[in-house]
This record gives structure tokens, C-alpha cells and sequence, in this order.
């Protein structure tokens, strides 16, 4: 893969890129607490079908820019992030597949601005308008979703994050996942991008922001009508999710004028890790 870092946004984005710069490129977004490398498992299989793959560390992490501040983390900002990346690789009309945190962003770009992209791919997470309803109204929600809270605690998040080697983030990441979704090696990797100066809190920023967000719209006495999404959509969904309920990709789907939703009974929230081949394909099919 060939590195480099790309201005966007008035920050620089660490971005690797691979296969052939003629294909037809696709962009990945990964979450949280990942970087690129967690799209390891599809980089190689979307090369070989002939795909331009452009896998950005999300503003942050590892070795992109991690501005200072909670606003610099706003789901808006983010998605300009990714506008600037598809500028400065010429794309008008993107593909562009999301996972957790860094489908958020894909689905923020597909609602504000359609016009940009050509395909939408999801994984494992629904759509911010579900997902707040969900999170206000759903008791059993709000209870998985426990660590957003947690997460609000400024300098102790990031201690107990990061103390002794990652100890207690990487459990968190490890027992969200099956026996055998990350191997000491993926682990590793993790931590080494974990501790770049700055990415603990860069990477939780993106929760507090959100959480700002939601309050503030919380407070304001006004509830807008869910919006719709125009453009093609795909999710694929892993139902042993610990931390997002299956309930809510369906109602997340009917928001696609066109859309197809695929699930995964035995795979968790990693789902390209889990079902790597079956999503490699799903994937390859509908880029295609």
C-alpha cells in the first residue's frame, strides 16, 4: 500500500491507498478505536477485483491531525473531511463504505450531501436519526450504549484508556468480538496506533461532540421528521452486536429509497472481520 497525507479541511488526513489508480476507487471509513488497518481483511480482495482503494485514518488517529477541542469533532466537520478527500482524488460521485464511527460519517455525507456520492455502503450501525430515537426512547439501548456515557468524563476516560499499555481498551475491543476476531498481532497494531501523542483523546472527541450535539437538539423542544437517504444503499449487519441493536437496522433501511439490508446471526460488530469472505463479496458485487 502506498501512504501519503492529504490536505482536507484544514487538517492533514494519513491516508493508504492501493490497486490500480485507472479502478474505480472506493473509499473506507473506519471507527472506533481502529485506523485503516481495519479494513486489512477487504483492501486486498477489493484490489484484486480491479477497485482503487482509498482508506483514510480518520481525523484523530493514529498519524492524521487530532485538532484540539470537542467542536473540531463534529459529525459536519468530519464529513467535510471526506468531501476534501474525494476532491483531492478527483472524485465527483463516490463509492463509500462505512463501520461504526466511520459509518456515521458516511451516513452524514449521504444525507447532506447526496449529490457526491454514487453508493453507500453501511456496516453495523444505523441511522443517526434511528439511532437517537432509539437511544431516547429504548431503555434496552440506552444500556448497551453505556461507554458513550462514560466517555463524557474529561482526563479520566483518557487514563483509564490508557493505562497500563491500553490494558483496558484493548479488553473492551477484544471481548466485543468473537474467540478469534482480533489476534495478539491485530492488538499490537492497535496500540501502536493508540499511543501517538494526542489519539486518546482525538478518538473519544468524536463521542463528546456527539453528545453535545444530541443535547443540545435534545433541549430545543424540536423534533424534525427522520430524513431520507437518495442514495443506493447496503447494510450489512452482525446481530451479536454487544453494543447496537439489531432493531435497529430495518427502521434504518425503510429510510433508503433504495436499499438492501443483510444480516450476519453469527457474527458480532466487527462483522468484516468476522464474515470477511461473505462481506468481501457483498461488497465487490454492489461496488460493481
Amino acid at each position: 500500500m502506498q501512504s501519503q497525507f492529504v490536505k482536507t479541511n484544514n487538517i492533514n488526513l494519513h491516508v493508504m491507498t492501493d490497486g490500480p489508480e485507472n479502478g474505480t476507487p472506493v473509499i473506507l471509513l473506519h471507527g472506533f478505536p481502529e485506523f485503516h488497518y481495519g479494513w486489512k481483511n477487504q483492501i486486498p480482495a477489493l484490489v484484486q477485483a480491479g477497485f482503487h482503494v482509498i482508506v483514510p485514518d480518520q481525523r484523530g488517529y493514529n498519524l492524521s491531525d487530532k485538532p484540539k477541542g470537542i467542536s473540531s469533532y463534529a459529525v459536519d466537520i468530519l464529513a467535510k473531511d471526506i468531501l476534501g478527500l474525494f476532491d483531492h482524488f478527483g472524485i465527483q460521485k463516490a463509492k463509500l463504505v462505512g463501520h461504526d464511527w466511520g459509518a456515521v460519517v458516511a451516513w452524514t455525507v449521504a444525507i447532506n450531501h447526496p449529490e457526491r456520492l454514487e453508493k453507500l455502503a453501511i456496516l453495523n450501525v444505523p441511522h443517526p436519526d434511528v439511532m437517537t430515537d432509539f437511544v431516547l426512547h429504548n431503555s434496552a439501548q440506552r444500556k448497551k450504549s453505556w461507554y458513550v456515557f462514560f466517555f463524557q468524563i474529561p482526563w479520566f476516560v483518557e487514563w483509564s484508556l490508557g493505562k497500563n499499555n491500553f490494558e483496558y481498551l484493548a479488553r473492551m475491543l477484544v471481548q466485543s468480538g468473537r474467540k478469534n476476531t482480533f489476534t495478539e498481532a491485530d492488538v499490537l497494531e492497535y496500540k501502536k496506533a493508540w499511543s501517538q501523542k494526542g489519539a486518546l483523546t482525538g478518538m473519544v472527541n468524536w463521542y463528546r461532540a456527539i453528545m453535545r450535539r444530541g443535547l443540545r437538539s435534545a433541549f430545543s423542544g424540536k423534533k424534525s421528521p427522520a430524513r431520507r437517504v437518495h442514495v443506493p444503499t447496503m447494510m450489512l449487519w452482525g446481530k451479536r452486536d454487544v453494543a447496537l441493536s439489531s432493531k435497529m437496522a430495518q427502521p434504518s433501511i425503510d429510510l433508503c429509497d433504495e436499499g438492501e439490508l443483510t444480516f450476519f446471526d453469527k457474527s458480532t460488530h466487527w462483522v468484516q472481520h468476522d464474515a470477511r469472505e461473505e462481506v468481501n463479496q457483498k461488497l465487490i458485487e454492489f461496488m460493481r
